[in-house]
Formats: C-alpha cells, structure tokens, sequence
C-alpha cells in the first residue's frame, strides 16, 4: 500500500507522545487505513533512553503488520541516524522522525532507505 498523508489527528497525537517523554525518545508503530497513517501502536517492552528507543519484535503479535513508524529525537536533529535507517526497512514504508521542540512544523516523513519523503496531513 502506498501511504500518501497521515492524519492531522494522528500527527497531533504524535507530537503530544514526544512531548511527554522528553528528554527520552519514544518509538511507535504506525498503520494506515486507505494510504493514510492514522493507527498508532505502542508495544509492551519497548526501551526508551535519552539517545534511542527500541522494540522488541517479539512482542508483536502475529500476524500483524505496520506501514511505518514514528520516533522523536529529543536533540532536535530531524534525518535519519544509521540506526534508523536499520530499523526502517523492517516496519512498513513510510518513517517519522519528530524532533525537539515537538511544533507542528518539527517532524519529517521518510522512506525505508532514510531518504525524505513528502506527506500529506489531512
């Protein structure tokens, strides 16, 4: 499925989750109904610390799958680090970076390979 926008409450929420865990990063798992993100999935076991956030894969039920994800980066640098950029081919095809201080406009969309992407909010 090819994810074309994301939904502004789905963006908003987004930002409100990086927020609240600052300084730590926060990671998410997102799914898109008709091309456009609008689930968010937060998994049991998920490791947050100032510098990254991870996920147990084996805490994913089976079965499941996701079009992408979302991560903060509580230093504000919004592009993809070489961990990211590992971890993206593995869940879906369209990745979110929300960087300090968490605004409207403090967000990036990205592909699997870590290259930006465009994404529409609706």
């Amino acid at each position: 499925m090819t994810i074309r926008a994301i939904s502004q409450d789905t963006l908003s929420t987004l930002l409100e989750m990086a927020k609240s865990q600052h300084p730590l990063e926060f990671v998410a798992l997102l799914e898109a109904e008709d091309g456009v993100l609008s689930g968010i999935n937060l998994l049991p076991g998920t490791r947050l610390d100032e510098r990254s956030a991870s996920v147990l894969t084996d805490m994913i039920p089976l079965g499941m799958s996701f079009s992408g994800s979302a991560h903060s980066h509580p230093n504000g640098f919004i592009r993809p680090s070489d961990a990211d950029i590992g971890f993206f081919p593995r869940f879906g095809n369209c990745h979110l970076i929300i960087g300090y201080p968490y605004g409207p406009d403090d967000w990036r969309a990205f592909s699997r390979d870590g290259s930006q992407r465009s994404l529409e909010v609706i």
